[in-house]
């Protein structure tokens, strides 16, 4: 019996056996990798979630975006409510990387700011591969990017058990050496309070907090409780407490890295003072000196990460460890499942983050900002996350090219369950000469028309500029619209989004954002906007994702807004017809009559919900 137990109110239809069975049998026959080519809206997660059920393997699910990433681990977790399902993506809401110009004499601090919520799911993900098999892990691509050592997150971890003698000064002692802080008021992520013998510890990847009551040296009682009104809401027999940072060592390892830092240091301020270049040489060490006197004093400094070569005990140039890393612990090396959602996308992003890093980098250490052991802090190479990812399916309903000759197989899902056709399309010019009138000017009576049938709209931009003034326009009209990109924090993201399904708002501007995978069923027209400004945002595969976006709604269409047919509007179009002519036949054949798809409105990430007394407490 599979350690994945599949919870859905509906089974298998329209295309979807065929892609199942297809895409199973070429996983039994240890097929590197396949490409499932689904429509939009013809069910590809729930397809993978079919196919999941099948294996006893970790499943790590790689999406483009953090919005993107949100929405398909609502619809994981929908899916397996029993097992772990874990959301792992960049935790900062503002990040501003570390770099130099030399043209300006211009040194940028690296400026970040961390989402707590974040950072403990983070966590939550990393502490159920170190425990259990029936994991998902929902990530983004800094999935590729350095995370320490999973030995050293698994060998500083603390083990406690009923009856397992542990006197309370050693037990003290533990948790501030994993860098636990202690605390006299309310324990909050990474802190624990002490009170007689009555320990309190709050875990990274944890909302509720431990109570660990020691009697005679031995624990005598664990439970789980809430960190605020201290209610029992557990009593557990054993428990694993995993360090509050993944980047941990001891101090000999500590003691190690800093003679080796100090060697290199050395080494790289003879060659700058070689070439005369004093003032590299000064700024070097004196940065320097002040890490490694904070990794002395408390065994963590800013920037940590860019000595992870030395803090690991790695060699330059070797592979950093990365959340991989983690799911390929014990016996699971390259034995779990890989899922690239949206392909076309996610797979030139890992391709390019090596490169990008380097660059970056490469100017901090030639003008003494860094040491050239910081090259070693970086993301994958593709290469080599191509050798450390097992069997692998791409799904997408425009995979590209690398996919398709990669591919063993192509699984097609062009026929939807709801029996829904691909959306008519619609091109109207961006500036109409004989009404005189341009395409906001005719999007205005579209979105009239929407907003008095309480129905959705997405308006498709270029712009971040132009999706603001759009707002601005729209708003003093008196409509209710919202814009979504880059710039909005990840978890607001998701809250707009939940809003834009429930209603709250009737139109939805963004850029690049709304185009993958996002499922929004209420939507009943897509608008995009200079459609024919040929480049990244509107070739052809970026064009028909932003139309599929009306394909889950029986009223369904498209707007495309251009003076001119360009070749990827020719090719999107050609594509939808085919795929419209196929799905006509299979309804007819089936006497299948259309229908919108159906789906519960849900908050797609699981935020912590304050109540009034925490939120006088905080």
């Amino acid at each position: 019996m599979s350690i994945f137990k599949l919870k859905a109110k509906y089974k298998p239809a329209g295309d979807q056996p065929k892609a199942i069975e297809k895409l199973i049998k070429g996983l039994e026959k240890k097929e590197k990798y396949q490409t499932l080519l689904g429509v939009t809206g013809s069910g590809k997660t729930f397809t993978m979630a079919s196919v999941i059920e099948h294996f006893d393997m970790p499943v790590l699910v790689i999406a483009p975006n953090k919005t993107l990433a949100a929405q398909l681990y609502r619809e994981y977790k929908n899916f397996f409510p029993e097992n772990s399902v874990n959301y792992f993506v960049s935790y900062y809401d503002y990040y501003q990387p570390e770099a130099y110009l030399p043209i300006t004499d211009t040194y940028i601090e690296k400026e970040a700011m961390i989402n707590e919520e974040i950072d403990r799911f983070r966590h939550q993900a990393t502490s159920a591969l170190s425990t259990r098999k029936d994991v998902i892990i929902v990530a983004s691509v800094s999935c590729i990017y350095n995370l320490g050592l999973p030995s050293s997150y698994m060998e500083k971890s603390i083990h406690l058990e009923l009856e397992k003698p542990i006197t309370r000064g050693d037990l003290i002692r533990q948790l501030a050496k994993i860098q636990f802080n202690r605390t006299n008021s309310i324990v909050k992520r990474g802190e624990f309070r002490v009170r007689g013998d009555v320990f309190e510890i709050l875990a990274a990847g944890e909302r509720n907090a431990f109570q660990i009551t020691l009697s005679q040296q031995k624990v005598e009682k664990i439970f789980v409780i809430n960190p605020l009104t201290r209610k029992i809401l557990q009593d557990l027999k054993e428990i694993i407490i995993f360090p509050p940072k993944h980047f941990v060592s001891n101090q000999p390892a500590i003691e190690s890295a800093i003679k080796e830092i100090n060697k290199e240091l050395k080494e790289r301020i003879k060659f700058f003072k070689g070439k005369d270049l004093y003032l590299e040489a000064e700024r070097l060490e004196r940065r320097t000196r002040f890490d490694t006197e904070m990794l002395r004093s408390i065994g963590y400094c800013h920037g940590i990460e860019n000595y992870s070569r030395h803090l690991t005990g790695k060699t330059s140039g070797e592979p950093p460890e990365t959340l991989l890393s983690y799911l390929s612990l014990g016996d699971n090396k390259h034995n779990f499942l890989t899922i690239i959602d949206e392909s076309h996308i996610a797979v030139p992003q890992i391709h390019g983050m090596f490169q990008g890093d380097k660059a970056r980098k490469e100017v901090l250490i030639k003008y003494g900002w860094r040491l050239p052991s910081a090259l070693d802090n970086r993301p994958l190479s593709f290469k080599e996350f191509e050798q450390r990812i097992g069997q692998t399916i791409f799904t997408s309903a425009t995979p590209g090219d690398w996919e398709l000759n990669k591919s063993f197989q192509i699984a097609e899902q062009i026929n939807r369950p709801t029996g829904l056709v691909d959306p008519p399309i619609i091109i109207k010019p961006v500036f109409d000469k004989e009404k005189k009138i341009s395409q906001v000017d005719d999007l205005l009576e579209e979105v009239k028309l929407i907003c008095k049938k309480n129905q959705r709209a997405i308006i498709n931009t270029l712009t971040k500029r132009m999706a603001e003034d759009l707002h601005a326009f729209f708003k003093r009209k008196g409509f209710k619209f919202r814009y979504i990109h880059s710039e909005i924090k990840t978890l607001e993201r998701a809250e707009i989004l939940t809003d834009f399904r429930k209603g709250k708002f009737n139109v939805l501007i963004g850029v690049n954002l709304l185009r993958e995978g996002l499922d929004f069923p209420e939507v009943t027209l897509v608008a995009i906007l200079d459609s024919d400004r040929e480049g990244f945002l509107r070739n052809e595969r970026s064009l028909m994702q932003s139309m599929g976006r009306a394909a889950r709604n029986i009223e369904g269409r498209v707007i495309l807004y251009a003076d001119e047919i360009t070749g990827s509007i020719k090719r999107a179009v050609k594509e939808v017809e085919r795929r419209r002519k196929i799905q006509l036949a299979y309804n007819k054949k089936n006497r299948i009559v259309p229908k919108s798809i159906e789906k519960d409105i849900e908050q797609l990430i699981d935020l912590k919900e304050i109540t009034k007394e925490e939120s006088f407490w905080e």
